[in-house]
């Protein structure tokens, strides 16, 4: 029966991306910076937070933007970042927590910036202000980067780690929740991870599908493509390119998926400038050129799909 049911939903996932085409996602905001990445939304989905980045990357800070009376208000930067490269933030459930990526120092008296770490911050109430920052601690991190925090409803911890002493590239790892307490991290199996990058990982709430980023794979588009797992009674499935609705020739990554909403927002390094024009441009026209919203810069997207199998 759960294998039907996979292969039900694997169809209206796949037939619904080929219904829909991505548009950007809060485009007036995005374009104010030179680079956005990632995207959490809470779960009353009335506040969103994103990674705005320098040109070439070296600064990332959190930004956060709220819903008021159905408007988008303009962004802020995190009560918690600012100062330290900060990005990939991801809400708890209840959204009392939030997660998020930082080279910040473990010390508050040092200003020595440490590897990439998951942090967090808590909150009493939505409403109320976030606290100072936390350090995971073991076993999350360790002296190599962890990166991409995503946690499904039964508290399994899912995250990127970059370790060097497996002569791999970045892997996709889940440490289990256990009566409240976080398992040693295994590295998930190579259905998923390869001895490529394995990145960016969105768990599904109750776990029964896994979207991440591969890069460069013999059956990728350009750089970067998301790809699909399923959650089986066989274990997880051999992964599955997202296709050219939503993957292009250049890097795709950093998914989300507002399941009430049946929406995936991402990442993309879309570039649909052109290089050859029927008439010489005006200086205008050049401008806008450079500035459209699918520029080769890094931009946040969005798209409907169903994952409800008993849907259509």
């Amino acid at each position: 029966m759960k294998r039907l049911l996979f292969l039900l939903f694997t169809f209206n996932l796949f037939f619904s991306f080929s219904q829909q085409n991505v548009t950007p996602f809060l485009e007036h905001i995005v374009k104010q910076f030179p680079n956005v990445r990632d995207i959490a939304i809470a779960p009353k989905g009335n506040e969103i937070m994103f990674s705005a980045q320098s040109v070439m990357g070296n600064t990332s800070a959190i930004v956060t933007v709220s819903k008021i009376n159905g408007l988008w208000n303009d962004p802020k930067i995190a009560s918690f970042s600012g100062q330290y490269f900060d990005l990939e933030p991801f809400y708890s459930h209840d959204g009392l927590k939030l997660y998020f990526v930082s080279t910040r120092p473990i010390e508050a008296s040092s200003n020595e910036p440490k590897d990439f770490d998951i942090w967090y911050v808590e909150r009493q109430g939505l409403k109320s202000n976030w606290s100072s920052p936390k350090n995971m601690g073991s076993p999350i991190n360790t002296e190599h980067g962890e990166f991409y925090p995503s946690i499904a409803k039964n508290g399994n911890f899912y995250f990127t780690r970059d370790n060097p002493e497996l002569k791999r590239k970045d892997d996709i790892y889940v440490s289990k929740n256990i009566n409240g307490n976080l398992t040693e991290p295994q590295a998930l199996p190579n259905t998923i991870n390869s001895e490529g990058y394995e990145y960016n990982a969105f768990i599904a709430p109750d776990e029964s599908y896994l979207i991440f980023g591969g890069y460069n794979r013999k059956d990728g588009l350009g750089s970067g493509d998301l790809y699909i797992s399923y959650n089986t009674d066989e274990g997880w499935t051999k992964a599955k390119n997202l296709g050219d609705t939503i993957n292009s020739q250049k890097m795709d990554y950093c998914p989300f998926v507002d399941v009430k909403t049946n929406t995936l927002y991402f990442t993309s390094k879309l570039d649909n400038t052109k290089s050859h024009f029927k008439n010489p441009l005006t200086l205008n026209e050049l401008l806008t050129e450079f500035n459209k919203y699918d520029n080769g810069l890094s931009r946040l997207y969005t798209i409907k799909f169903n994952t409800d199998p008993f849907k259509n």
